[in-house]
């Protein structure tokens, strides 16, 4: 049972990761790519496909390794925000927000799977001590 809290977080971690997703295609293909006409930067996109699939079912395991994945395109959105200029520094800002939005709804969604893990983790321990 999910409580509210989690019901948002789920959502916004959808929303953000799809939006990512749209963000990143867009970027490269019509409003800001590095050559003219698009360019094969578009496939910097594929890495954020894998997760899709298991963030829309609820996979904690896919959650919780999507949100060390994202952390890359955290890197790349700061870069290319404070190296690059107009359109494309603004959608490197856009990319951060996004990524943060998705990290924070993650680690909140996951948080009362790991509070119950490790409950259980101690219950067997205290377990086997005796």
């Amino acid at each position: 049972m999910q409580n509210p809290m989690q019901k948002t977080c789920y959502a916004g971690a959808v929303i953000s990761l799809t939006l990512l997703i749209a963000l990143c295609v867009a970027w490269e293909l019509a409003l800001a790519p590095l050559r003219p006409g698009g360019s094969w930067m578009v496939l910097k996109v594929v890495p954020l496909l894998l997760p899709l699939r298991g963030v829309l079912k609820r996979n904690i395991y896919t959650m919780q390794w999507s949100s060390m994945l994202i952390l890359l395109y955290l890197a790349e959105g700061v870069v290319r925000a404070t190296s690059d200029k107009g359109v494309s520094a603004n959608l490197g800002w856009i990319e951060v927000g996004l990524v943060c939005v998705f990290f924070v709804c993650v680690i909140f969604y996951l948080r009362p799977y790991k509070q119950a893990a490790k409950r259980l983790a101690q219950q067997a321990i205290q377990k086997a001590s005796k």
